[in-house]
């Protein structure tokens, strides 16, 4: 795991990066003209701030202490669980952990449900979190009742439109001691970044894809 660190740069460094940001620049004024000046500075910061966007480190994910009498269970949606079949394998992993973990524990596991408010590009740069948080909360309702048809005690919220801030944000109160990601096939990417900041088991339990819609007829 990657750990955020000060950066430490050779003495000859930064006057190299300098140089190679500005040499360009001065020759683009000096043999072409302002405008191409202009352009190849404005392309030089293009690139820094595309390599300092791209440049993560993965911190470990910070999490509450687990509670001492139960098992506990983050259940990350990021597609609706409606399969009863996906409900009884939850079921199965909670009464497992719960035995592995807890097996005198006179509760019963606690899950919780966490449904990330994912919303479309243009509207997260519009701010616009309406539509997302109605879909998320109909993700959650959805997945909550085919829980209880489960025999699967839950409760759940929803989330920050980043799936791993979500994640985050809930773990820094809940003290999880398993995550399980409901999500369709070929959607991993986050559940990847949480295992690698995470010290603790996560599991991915794949969703069908749903039904096309079927178009009325004439």
């Amino acid at each position: 795991m990657r750990r955020l660190e000060p950066v430490r740069l050779k003495p000859w460094t930064l006057p190299l990066i300098v140089g190679a940001i500005a040499v360009p620049i001065v020759a683009g004024f000096a043999l072409v003209g302002p405008e191409v000046g202009l352009a190849v500075g404005a392309l030089a910061a293009t690139v820094i701030l595309i390599l300092a966007a791209n440049a993560r480190f993965d911190e470990p994910i910070e999490v509450a202490s687990p509670a001492t009498d139960h098992f506990t269970m983050l259940v990350v949606l990021t597609s609706p669980l409606e399969d009863p079949q996906l409900a009884g394998a939850i079921a199965e992993m909670a009464g497992a952990g719960a035995k592995a973990t807890r097996p005198d524990a006179e509760r019963r596991p606690e899950v919780v449900l966490l449904a990330p408010a994912t919303n479309r590009a243009l509207a997260h740069w519009l701010s616009d979190l309406r539509e997302a948080r109605f879909e998320a909360q109909r993700r959650l309702t959805l997945s909550l009742a085919t829980l209880a048809a489960a025999d699967v005690d839950a409760h759940g919220e929803v989330g920050d439109s980043d799936t791993v801030q979500a994640v985050e944000d809930t773990l820094r109160t809940f003290g999880a001691q398993e995550v399980v990601f409901v999500t369709q096939s070929g959607r991993n990417g986050d559940v990847a970044q949480v295992r690698r900041r995470l010290d603790r088991p996560v599991r991915v339990l794949e969703a069908p894809e749903p039904a096309p819609e079927r178009q009325p007829s004439r």
